[in-house]
């Protein structure tokens, strides 16, 4: 399981016995929250920081513990921030302070100095407050007593995140053939991605992936025919081509496990080897926690399986979503998002069935793929683009809606969400700030889930959401320029 230290400040200035109180109730803190995040994280306590060797040792040993997705910090008295400042340096996973106390309420009939000197985070935690800020570190700040449920929930929140960074440093991602030609928005500079964020995106050859599914048995086919099966309901009588995704899938599968790979992107530009492009093996794989970027788009391969990992034991769906085609109908303005083929399965509302339909483009013979209607609810949409000198993250909150009429002719899945705080801000909104036409839906994130990845990742955001006006799209066009 993943593991937090929680490490807490102080000084020798109050002498031993306040130092001992201050491990003692930093101790009861930690079994509290133990308690409270056991099915997320483990919290484990770090000798208090007295000078600068103990703190450089403690964040030394956060940086270096590879269980360790990230770091609690309190200052439980007043702890000169300067001692702080070399143990900070050796630190580069994500960063909560925690602004709280041990205690709730004011002993107000026998609070004397002793009491202030102990209990003074209103003091210690703006000193390191500032050294944060002074030195640029990005971290969350969380205020509020320990033991209260909005204090829980947001290090619940903290650790979803850090989490999904932990993953996202170790991440690597398969592209197979290059970007789409000619498009800009899904293209991106892959050495950047990786300093920035940890993503390994290489090139890998569409025939080394070939040889690899042309190796495949026949009773492995089976095998996924009947994983197939007891998941989908079999709507055509071309089993032959469901089997051909079968075996797709199971090339994948392999591939992705013998080098360690979380997302790949693949182009039906570069289909050399193949009978048909991957349609129900990609929805299939969406379903497992694997991200996928269509037309070459690496990014989106990458920031969908960092969603997919941070969104994992909450109720809801995520993944790849692609912007298609509008009803314009004035008033009730919607719009339809699906792809090709690859809409993930879990954004299914009624059992998912497996078809094989023409697709055209590629050029291939008919793929397979899952057809079924979306879920409906509150969710957010999230993409990311690179603006040539920095990254940007776009995320709007959006509703997701069941669609108005049947759609009998449409060969492929389909989502259709409503845009906040109406379609005219909404586009505009998104188009304005760059988005792109890939992005990742979820109903189980929300928008401060994707604020805190930014913030922690020192990446810019740019929201839209019921408060948007016309004036913060005015705002947003000038910054521009």
């Amino acid at each position: 399981m993943e593991k937090l230290y929680f490490i807490v400040g102080s000084q020798y200035l109050y002498g031993d016995e306040c130092l001992k109180q201050v491990a003692k109730d930093a101790q009861i803190m930690t079994d509290f929250l133990n308690t409270k995040l056991k099915d997320k994280a483990t919290i484990e306590l770090l000798p208090t920081v007295v000078n600068s060797e103990t703190c450089i040792a403690d964040l030394q040993k956060a940086q270096m513990d590879k269980d360790c997705i990230g770091v609690i910090t309190w200052m439980h008295t007043f702890s000169p921030a300067k001692m702080w400042i070399k143990g900070l340096q050796e630190l580069r996973k994500p960063l909560l302070h925690l602004h709280t106390q041990s205690n709730r309420e004011l002993p107000y009939d026998k609070i004397d100095m002793d009491f202030m000197n102990l209990n003074q985070a209103a003091h210690g935690d703006r000193e390191y407050g500032f050294i944060l800020s002074r030195m640029r570190i990005p971290h969350q700040v969380l205020a509020g007593y320990y033991e209260n449920n909005d204090v829980i929930e947001g290090i619940s929140q903290f650790v979803d995140v850090a989490k999904a960074i932990a993953f996202s440093r170790s991440l690597k991602v398969a592209s197979f053939g290059n970007n789409m030609r000619e498009v800009a928005v899904t293209d991106g500079d892959r050495v950047e991605s990786q300093i920035k964020y940890g993503w390994e995106c290489n090139y890998y050859a569409l025939g080394d992936l070939v040889k690899i599914i042309d190796n495949v048995s026949e009773s492995e086919i089976d095998a996924k025919m009947t994983e197939y099966q007891s998941k989908y309901e079999l709507k055509t009588d071309n089993i032959k081509a469901v089997r051909e995704q079968a075996k797709y899938q199971i090339g994948l599968e392999k591939f992705l496990k013998d080098n360690r790979i979380g997302a790949f992107a693949d182009t039906f530009q570069d289909l050399y080897g193949l009978k048909q492009l991957p349609g129900l093996a990609v929805q299939d794989l969406n379903a497992k926690g694997i991200g996928f970027g269509p037309e070459g788009d690496y990014k989106i391969a990458a920031l969908a399986a960092v969603l997919m990992k941070m969104s994992e034991g909450r109720k809801g769906a995520t993944g790849f979503i692609e912007d298609y085609t509008y009803d314009l109908t004035q008033g009730k303005e919607l719009e339809l998002a699906s792809h090709m083929l690859e809409v993930p399965v879990t954004f299914a509302a009624t059992k998912p069935e497996i078809h094989v339909m023409p697709l055209g483009i590629g050029g291939k013979e008919d793929p397979a793929r899952l057809i079924f209607d979306g879920v409906e609810g509150d969710g957010i949409q999230v993409t990311m683009v690179d603006m040539g000198d920095h990254y940007r993250i776009i995320c709007a909150d959006i509703e997701l809606v069941k669609q108005p009429k049947p759609m009998p002719n449409l060969p492929v899945a389909r989502i259709m969400y409503r845009h906040k705080p109406n379609f005219k801000i909404g586009t505009e909104g998104w188009c304005i700030a760059g988005g792109a036409h890939h992005s990742v839906v979820s109903t189980a994130l929300t928008r401060d889930d994707i604020a805190l990845f930014a913030m922690l990742t020192g990446t810019e955001l740019i929201c839209i959401g019921e408060e948007t006006t016309k004036a913060d799209l005015n705002a947003l066009m000038m910054k521009k320029y």
